[in-house]
């Protein structure tokens, strides 16, 4: 199933369209939603979504984004309603990517042996897990390859090129750099900086690299987008549904498209 995240990128690439990943919390701002939400995306153009799992520690995670799992949690979303959505969602969509994104707390309480197959039956592509650091997760990357999943891992500004390296021989599908130092929603994206990071990367990593953390509109969006090979979008979008008292659907159909503009725009497509 990763090679759906590889067929992606392939004709991105060819096409020189930059990939576009949006986040949200599964089950937020309404359990009934997030199918909707899912296709309502992929209609704004999104090439690639990362369902986020709600957990009750998200460290990551900045304050939009701990309250999206909040609110799931309160509606007793567990990882079991996560696996079941990305099911229903593979009953009309075959083709677009999911990946999970969250904590080694669910899973592990589900059982790795347990999870990892029901991932792989609901239609799952990846996986990131924000806590399993790539020097301890070799086991856990070898279950999610030998299940047709790619195993994604982040990196940031602080990670040291050793890390770097052991990722790059774990990684499938893509990784994801985080742009800022601190949590999710972050503001004062350097793009110039984001460039010479991307670079170091490069340097040990053969999958493409997606850049998130920072990213709030279409402008920052293309900026990024001149230096990564996918744009990852989650607070701005969470915020919006949040602040929304439309369906939950139309408004991230609506506000995803956008961004989508904005990256396909002359100004906006690679050379």
């Amino acid at each position: 199933m990763s090679a759906r995240i590889d067929a992606v990128f392939s004709a991105n690439l060819a096409a020189k369209r930059t990939t576009l990943i949006p986040f949200f919390t599964a089950g937020d701002p309404a359990p009934q939603s997030t199918v909707d939400v899912m296709h309502g995306l992929v209609a704004a153009g999104a090439d690639i979504i990362e369902l986020g799992v709600p957990f009750s520690d998200p460290m990551a995670d900045g304050p939009v984004i701990q309250r999206a799992s909040e609110r799931a949690l309160a509606k007793g979303v567990s990882l079991t309603h996560v696996l079941g959505w990305v099911a229903e969602f593979r009953k009309k969509d075959v083709a677009t990517p999911v990946v999970l994104m969250g904590y080694a707390n669910p899973i592990e309480a589900m059982g790795i042996d347990t999870f990892v197959p029901s991932a792989q039956i609901a239609g799952v592509d990846g996986v990131l897990v924000v806590d399993y650091p790539p020097e301890e997760a070799e086991a856990w990357a070898e279950k999610l390859i030998s299940a047709g999943m790619a195993p994604v891992f982040l990196l940031s500004p602080t990670t040291p090129e050793a890390r770097i390296a052991a990722v790059g021989r774990l990684a499938r599908g893509y990784v994801y750099y985080v742009s800022l130092k601190g949590v999710t929603g972050a503001g004062n994206l350097d793009t110039d900086e984001v460039g010479r990071k991307l670079a170091t990367i490069r340097a040990h990593i053969s999958v493409p690299v997606g850049v998130g953390f920072g990213i709030r509109d279409g402008a920052t969006a293309r900026a990024v987008a001149a230096h990564a090979d996918a744009v990852v979008i989650g607070s701005a979008l969470v915020q919006a549904m949040e602040q929304s008292e439309g369906a939950p659907s139309v408004t991230a159909r609506d506000w995803l498209a956008q961004i989508r503009r904005a990256l396909d725009s002359p100004k906006g497509i690679k050379t």
